[in-house]
């Protein structure tokens, strides 16, 4: 066996930490679903300063084929107009056209995962689970009159989202190729996280990795709707260690 594999037979914990670059798609908003007016904060408005993603998830590896991963990703991007192309009646309130407009978009995740190995070797892993997943959203428009007379609103969502969870992985000339998914869908919206990449060992204990992440979902309900897809070009690093184990 590869002297850069060792470490995964005994560690218990590894602290995984990504960023990277983020990608915005579309971001279709309607509040309330029923009266509301459609925008989108894509088109109808610009990103404004830079967006780094981050993600902490810390991972406690138990009877060899289970796995528990405790994750933190927050999220948040701001948009700008200049002068608003058109009113738009948002949660109670007519935004009104021609004004500077500014929004924001906050999407952080809290999830907690169990992950089940199902079939592994030299080559090959396959694993299932399900993830338990906090969502606190909000969407946030603000325009400000030649008078200084501020409108604001703010949507937000705090709820428990199930998910089912997905890994596969093949190993070959030392890296790691696979793909890791948080994925469910339901009349009423879906949720989506992918990640396909690759990672490889630089030490015993330390392993890098890259990929490509999607970001995908939304809620079509009486309170809102709204539909979002962020993409991210990811690099990560994972700390493997074994704080109750004395490794040899």
């Amino acid at each position: 066996m590869s002297f850069f594999f060792v470490p995964q037979a005994f560690s218990q914990f590894v602290l995984d930490l990504e960023s990277g670059l983020i990608f915005p798609g579309y971001n279709d908003i309607r509040v309330p679903n029923e009266g509301g007016s459609d925008f989108s904060f894509q088109d109808d408005f610009t990103t404004e300063g830079g967006v780094i993603p981050f993600r902490a998830r810390l991972e406690f590896t138990f009877n060899k084929k289970n796995k528990l991963y405790a994750l933190y990703a927050p999220l948040r991007i701001q948009y700008a107009t200049d002068a608003l192309n058109r009113p738009i009646a948002f949660d109670g309130a007519i935004f009104s056209e021609g004004l500077p407009t500014t929004g924001s978009y906050r999407f952080n995740s809290y999830r907690l995962t169990y992950r089940r190995d199902l079939f592994e070797n030299e080559r090959w892993l396959l694993a299932l689970g399900f993830t338990a997943k906090i969502r606190d959203a909000a969407i946030t428009l603000e325009n400000v009159t030649s008078q200084n007379d501020i409108t604001s609103r703010v949507n937000d969502d705090l709820g428990f989202v199930p998910l089912l969870h997905v890994y596969a992985s093949y190993q070959a000339a030392g890296n790691t190729f696979f793909l890791e998914a948080d994925a469910l869908g339901a009349r009423q919206g879906r949720a989506i996280d992918v990640f396909l990449g690759a990672s490889r060992h630089i030490s015993p204990k330390v392993e890098v990795r890259a990929g490509y992440r999607i970001l995908e979902g939304g809620a079509n309900v009486d309170q809102v709707f709204n539909f979002t897809l962020v993409q991210f070009a990811s690099l990560g690093l994972r700390y493997h260690f074994s704080p109750f184990l004395k490794e040899k």
